[in-house]
C-alpha cells in the first residue's frame, strides 16, 4: 500500500487500528462521531453505497486504495473482498475500532487506521500512494476551508493515473457548504492543477431510514 508496497505493518498494530495515533486536538468533531458510532448512525447501512459497487463492477478500481472516512468498514471490506489491497482511515476510534472487528470476525484482510483525511501528507511522508481514493460521504460534510486541505492532501499521496471517486447528497440552493456538486468539484480539481473531471454521475445516497438526492463524482489525476 506505500509506494513500494512495504510499510503497512511497520506503522500499524497487530489488529490493523494505528497505534497511538489520533485526530490532532484541532478537530473536536472527532467526539462527535465516536458518539454517533456509540450507537448505529443513519448513513451506515451494513453495506457499501451501490455506486462503489458499480464502480468495482465495470473495473475502475485499481489498488492500492483508500477509503477516507470509512466508518466502520464496509467499502473497504467489500473491495478487500475483490482482491484489493485497502487501508481505511477515519476520525473516529470507535469506527475504526468497529471496522477492525469486522475485518477479523470476517477474515477479510482489510487495514484501518484512526487518522485525519485533512493530514494526507502524513500518509505520504509514511512513504504511501493510491491508485485509487473513494469518499463515501466525507467531503459533502467539510466546510470550504476543509475541502481545500484535503484535494491538497489528495494530491500528495494520488500518483499521475489515480483516480479520486466521492459519493455525497446533491447540494442544494442555499444549502450552504453542505453537499456536492458536479460543478463545485471541477471547480476544485482544476485541469490546471493536473485534474480531470472523468465522470458525473447523478444518484441516490442511501441511509438506513431514508435516502437523498446525490451526486457520484470521479476525478483522475494527470
Amino acid at each position: 500500500m506505500a509506494a513500494r508496497g512495504t510499510g503497512l505493518h511497520a506503522i500499524t498494530g497487530g489488529d490493523g487500528v494505528m497505534a497511538g495515533t489520533g485526530p490532532p486536538p484541532d478537530r473536536p468533531i472527532a467526539h462527535v462521531y465516536d458518539a454517533a458510532y456509540a450507537g448505529v448512525p443513519n448513513w451506515d447501512i451494513g453495506r457499501p453505497q451501490r455506486a462503489f459497487v458499480r464502480l468495482a463492477e465495470v473495473g475502475l478500481v485499481r489498488e492500492p486504495v483508500l477509503d477516507v472516512g470509512c466508518g466502520t468498514g464496509e467499502l473497504s471490506l467489500f473491495l478487500a473482498r475483490q482482491g484489493h489491497e485497502v487501508l481505511g482511515i477515519d476520525l473516529s476510534r470507535l469506527a475504526i475500532r468497529q471496522a477492525a472487528e469486522k475485518a477479523r470476525w470476517r477474515r477479510v484482510p482489510a487495514h484501518f487506521l484512526v487518522w485525519d483525511a485533512l493530514d494526507l501528507d502524513g500518509l505520504r511522508d509514511a512513504g504511501f500512494s493510491f491508485r485509487t481514493v473513494v469518499d463515501s460521504a466525507m467531503l459533502h460534510v467539510l466546510g470550504d476551508g476543509e475541502r481545500d486541505r484535503f484535494v491538497d492532501g489528495l494530491s500528495a499521496v494520488v500518483p499521475s493515473g489515480g483516480l479520486y471517486c466521492v459519493l455525497g447528497d446533491a447540494r442544494r440552493a442555499g444549502g450552504g457548504s453542505y453537499g456536492i456538486s458536479p460543478d463545485e468539484l471541477r471547480a476544485r480539481f482544476r485541469a490546471v492543477d493536473g485534474w480531470d473531471v472523468v465522470f458525473a454521475i447523478r444518484t441516490t445516497f442511501e441511509r438506513r431510514w431514508s435516502s437523498n438526492p446525490a451526486y457520484f463524482v470521479g476525478v483522475e489525476r494527470r
